[in-house]
């Protein structure tokens, strides 16, 4: 597997994951020679003993209070050790790999001003699989610091952590990995937890879910298209390109690719001039999903290769600067909108799933079962409901969760983003939406079934199709087991 070497310059999303996913990390000389320089400057500030917030003051409230000399050596691990509350399960191994690695490269970017060993600690901590147990809720999004602290605790020796499948204290842990524990420098406390690293971690997963997810509500909408014999007029080139948003032509070609063969495209297929708007609309919708996804992994690109800390070190400059650099509005907000679009794509499938219904008992009418047919066999019948409970959920989801923080710390901190909230939350209505398009495939494959002969489908769709079957053949007779299955 091909090591990732931070540079100190951008590091993409596809990088990120291929640490998540395993590959070795390391950094690059240009990045330790800025991270150097940066401590430098840290350094020379503390010389001055000038006030710095964090560094020579005491932090939130108390950033107007010059410390002691005393208190000055114990700053930073009081900062490590006094900040990780949270509450709820552990993040993920694979948040938590991504969110290490996220804050490896914002230190790398010369901002922080930690020293070169503790972000040599951090990698060290992912190459050898020392992953720290950190809460699920923590963090208002304005800088994921429950979290970051308690990853922290583990890179000096303390709080908790998983290493081979055990949970042990973060000394043993490091201790059984060949590590030492980091012994905290000037900043270090402050710029190992002021960072976003588990928004832009997490975020980084949910985006590449979502384009994957994309692609499949593509293919459960183009699937009940033939299963209904629907109008294609819809995908044809001129449409896009009348509306020329990029997600919307990039939805009808992928459209067009996965019915590529159908009978639908011969003349006369269609049923109908037109069709309700659940499918007719399915590349404006499903286009919507794409621009909205393609604003998500701009801001998470962008918040992955800044420097958010406060406060700030101007390398140019050799000064300190506090500001807001750590409140990821951008990145919150595009989450939010992203919901929506996710909403809006399962709104379609659902209403979809109700003209597939209406088909398959129009046809049962008609023509009864066909012979051999068990009614239990139409296993996507019996999830039409549990879909439209499903929906009920996405729908709420689309709330927005960035305008809910409270003021906080004697209303110093009087402004939060839920950063972490809201990518979570888009995380799980991506689960939603998967369920009820598994549920779409199942139910047009039903009324597939049902038709005296199968018409011709396109390339996509019958691939799709078959998936559906095998499901059925290792499920049967558990509608939920099939569903389980088109949901991996």
């Amino acid at each position: 597997m091909q090591t990732i070497t931070i540079t100190g310059g951008a590091l993409s999303i596809d990088e990120l994951l291929a640490v998540v996913d395993g590959a070795p990390l390391e950094l690059g000389s240009d990045a330790r020679a800025k991270i150097e320089a940066s401590h430098a400057v840290i350094e020379a500030a503390l010389g001055g003993r000038k006030a710095v917030y964090g560094l020579t003051t005491q932090v939130g409230h108390g950033k107007d209070e010059l410390l002691t000399e005393e208190q000055l050596g114990r700053q930073q691990r009081m900062l490590v050790m006094t900040h990780s509350g949270g509450l709820g399960a552990p993040l993920p191994t694979r948040i938590v790999r991504a969110a290490l690695t996220a804050r490896v490269n914002g230190m790398a970017s010369g901002g922080s001003g930690a020293s070169p060993a503790a972000v040599d600690v951090l990698v060290a901590m992912v190459n050898a699989g020392v992953h720290p147990l950190v809460p699920e809720t923590a963090s208002v999004g304005a800088g994921d610091i429950g979290q970051m602290a308690g990853m922290a605790q583990v890179a000096i020796g303390v709080g908790r952590a998983e290493y081979r499948g055990e949970t042990l204290s973060g000394g043993e842990a490091l201790a059984r990995a060949g590590i030492a524990p980091l012994e905290l420098g000037a900043k270090d406390g402050l710029a190992l937890i002021s960072a976003n690293a588990v928004a832009i971690g997490h975020g980084a997963l949910v985006v590449d879910r979502a384009t994957r997810v994309a692609g499949a509500a593509d293919v459960a909408a183009a699937l009940s298209m033939e299963a209904t014999g629907s109008n294609l007029s819809i995908i044809e080139p001129a449409v896009a390109e009348a509306k020329p948003f990029p997600g919307q032509i990039a939805a009808a070609s992928h459209l067009r690719e996965v019915l590529s063969g159908s009978y639908l495209l011969g003349p006369g297929a269609a049923r109908s001039v037109q069709d309700a708007l659940s499918f007719r609309v399915v590349p404006q919708a499903h286009g919507a999903l794409r621009e909205f996804l393609a604003f998500c992994h701009r801001a998470v690109e962008i918040e992955l290769n800044s420097a958010s800390d406060n406060p700030l070190v101007s390398g140019e400059k050799r000064t300190v600067l506090s500001n807001g650099n750590f409140q990821p509005v951008v990145l919150a907000v595009a989450f939010d909108a992203l919901r929506v679009a996710i909403a809006h794509v399962g709104q379609l499938s659902e209403r979809r799933l109700s003209h597939l219904w209406d088909a398959i008992f129009a046809h049962m009418a008609a023509a009864g079962p066909p012979s051999g047919l068990e009614p239990q066999a139409l296993f996507g019948l019996q999830l039409r409901y549990p879909a439209a409970a499903l929906f009920s959920e996405l729908k709420q989801l689309a709330a927005p969760a960035t305008l809910d923080t409270p003021p906080l710390d004697m209303s110093v901190e009087d402004h939060g983003t839920a950063a972490p909230l809201g990518v979570r939350n888009t995380e799980r209505a991506l689960e939603l939406l998967e369920d009820l398009l598994a549920v779409e495939r199942m139910l047009a494959h039903d009324l597939l079934s049902l038709l005296p002969s199968q018409p011709g489908l396109g390339a996509g769709t019958s691939a799709a199709l078959r998936e559906v079957e095998d499901a059925i053949a290792a499920s049967e007779p558990y509608p939920e087991d099939v569903h389980r299955a088109l949901r991996r």
